[in-house]
C-alpha cells in the first residue's frame, strides 16, 4: 500500500523509534471482527451457534469477537440482527460511558449505526437512545441498521448539531461524539481515504470537530459523560480538538482511561498538558485493530432545559384497528399512549420520549405498521423487535435448509399453514413478517436488505 510522504513523515515525527513498527503494520491482513447482539440473542447462546472461525474475543468490547469470513454479511443470522459488523478498534468506544439501563443516550454522528448499536445493548431496552446523522442517505442506512437489530427505544434523526442542541439543552446522561475525520486510522480499510487525504483536509475536518464538540458538549447534563473519538491519528483532530475544547469550557475535565490490551495515552507533551495524557490513542502495531483516538470527559455543571412530553395523536378508528391486530396476533400489549401516528404510519416510541416538533425525525420509534383501506398490515421493524415468543402464529426457517437464503432472496415459500400473518424466523430468531394465503407464504422482508 502507498501511503502519501507527507502523512508518512507526520508519524515518523510522532512514533519516532516506534515508526517501522507501525509501518510493518501495513503489511498484514486487517482484523475483522463482529458484536453480538444481545438485545436478539444471548452472548454465550451465540457463541454455540456462531457460523464463522472465532479467533478470540475483543478484549475492550464487551460481546466483540475476531472472525475469519469473507462475508459475513451475507449469512441469515447477519439479516436477522444477531450480530454486527464492527472493526474492532471502533468497538472500544461506547464502553467508555458505562451506559447503564434507563439512562438518555445522544449518539451525535451516529451512521452506520455501530456505536448506537452498541449503546442499545447496554441500555438493554430501557431509557432513551437518539441516534443522529446529518447526511440524508447515510441517516437512511442507520435507520435500516437499528431497525435489523431489533431495537425498540431509539429516535434516529436527521439534524445539524446545532439544530439539535436548539431542542437539548443538558438533557442527556452520555453522549456520543464519533466525529468525522481524516480517516487516517482506517487507511488499511479505505482506500478513498488514502487518495483524498491531505493537509488541507485535516485542517477543515479540525475546523468541523470544534463545532460538533461544542453542540454536543451543551447537550450534556451536569454530571454527564461524554466520549470524543476519532479513527484518525492526526493531532489536530485529536489532542489539539480537546485542548482547545477544555480551555474553553472549565466546566469539563477529562476523565482517565484505562491504558490496557494495548492503549497507550494521548500525546501530551505536543501541547504541553499532561491532562491529554488521560486520552488513549489505538495503534495497529500495538494491538489487534486500525487506528483510534478517544477522549472521555464530564460536565461538572451547566444549564439543564426540559422538553415537553410527548402526547398520542390517533384515533380511535386507527386504535381499534390495531387493537385487533394485537389480539388476534401478538402475545404482547403495546401502551395505547405511546402510540404515534405519522400520515397512515403507526409508531410505538420510548417511554423517555419528547414532543418531536422542531426536528426532522426519520424515526420516530418502532413503526409498527400501516393503515392501508380500512386494515392494518404490520411493518418489519415491529417483527425485526419481537422475541419469538410475542407473537401467536411462527413459521422458523433453519439455516440447515435453503429455505432462510431463499426468503432473505425475496422468493415466496409453500407452506401448510392456516391463512394469517407469521413471525417469520431463522432459526428461532426473528426476521421478518410474512403473510400466509391459500399455502404460499408471501415475501414481507424489505427489498432494500434482501441479498
Amino acid at each position: 500500500m502507498k501511503l502519501p510522504e507527507k502523512f508518512l513523515d507526520r508519524m515518523k515525527m510522532l512514533l519516532k523509534d516506534e515508526y517501522k513498527d507501525f509501518l510493518d503494520s501495513y503489511n498484514e491482513d486487517r482484523y475483522q471482527g463482529i458484536r453480538v447482539n444481545t438485545l436478539k440473542v444471548d452472548y454465550q447462546e451465540f457463541l454455540k451457534i456462531c457460523p464463522f472461525d472465532v479467533k478470540g474475543e475483543v478484549p475492550w468490547a464487551k460481546n466483540g469477537l475476531y472472525i475469519e469470513e469473507e462475508k459475513p454479511g451475507r449469512h441469515p443470522y447477519h439479516a436477522a440482527g444477531l450480530y454486527y459488523i464492527q472493526e474492532p478498534s471502533a468497538m472500544s468506544v461506547t464502553p467508555q460511558l458505562d451506559i447503564k439501563p434507563g439512562e438518555k443516550v445522544l449518539d451525535l454522528c451516529a451512521s452506520p449505526g455501530g456505536k448506537s448499536t452498541q449503546a442499545a445493548c447496554y441500555l438493554n431496552g430501557e431509557g432513551l437512545l437518539v441516534s443522529n446523522e446529518i447526511k440524508l442517505k447515510r441517516a437512511q442506512i442507520l435507520v435500516q441498521n437499528i431497525e435489523r437489530m431489533g431495537i425498540r427505544n431509539a429516535i434516529v434523526t436527521n439534524n445539524s448539531p446545532e439544530e439539535l442542541e436548539k431542542v437539548f439543552t443538558g438533557y442527556f446522561d452520555k453522549v456520543i461524539v464519533d466525529a468525522p475525520c481524516s480517516g487516517e486510522g482506517m487507511f488499511k480499510k479505505d482506500k478513498d481515504a488514502v487518495v483524498q487525504w491531505s493537509i488541507e483536509n485535516v485542517l477543515g475536518y479540525q475546523s468541523m470537530q470544534r463545532g460538533i464538540i461544542q453542540s454536543a458538549a451543551n447537550m450534556l447534563k451536569p454530571g454527564g459523560l461524554m466520549v470524543y473519538s476519532t479513527c484518525t491519528f492526526s493531532v489536530e483532530e485529536d489532542e489539539f480538538i480537546i485542548d482547545e475544547f477544555l480551555k474553553k469550557n472549565r466546566n469539563f475535565e477529562l476523565v482517565n482511561i484505562e491504558k490496557k490490551n494495548g492503549f497507550v495515552p494521548g500525546f501530551y507533551e505536543i501541547l504541553d498538558n499532561i491532562e491529554l495524557k488521560k486520552a488513549a490513542r489505538l495503534f495497529p502495531h500495538k494491538l489487534k485493530g486500525e487506528g483510534h483516538f478517544l477522549a472521555l470527559l464530564m460536565k461538572k455543571d451547566g444549564d439543564v432545559k426540559d422538553i415537553k412530553e410527548f402526547k398520542t395523536n390517533v384515533k380511535r378508528q386507527n386504535l381499534e384497528e390495531f387493537n385487533r391486530f394485537e389480539r388476534e396476533y401478538l402475545n404482547i400489549k403495546f401502551e395505547d399512549e405511546r402510540l404515534l401516528m405519522r400520515g397512515d404510519r403507526l409508531y410505538y416510541l420510548p417511554d423517555e420520549a419528547f414532543e418531536l416538533n422542531g426536528l426532522n425525525v426519520l424515526r420516530p420509534g418502532i413503526l409498527i405498521g400501516e393503515f392501508k383501506k380500512n386494515r392494518f398490515e404490520p411493518d418489519y421493524a415491529l417483527a425485526a423487535s419481537l422475541k419469538v415468543n410475542q407473537a401467536k402464529l411462527n413459521i422458523n426457517l433453519s439455516t440447515k435448509t435453503s429455505d432462510a437464503d431463499k426468503y432473505i432472496e425475496g422468493y415466496t415459500l409453500n407452506v401448510d399453514k392456516p391463512d394469517g400473518w407469521y413471525l417469520v424466523e431463522v432459526d428461532g430468531y426473528s426476521l421478518s413478517w410474512g403473510k400466509v394465503s391459500k399455502g404460499v407464504l408471501k415475501n414481507y422482508f424489505p427489498k432494500a436488505l434482501r441479498w
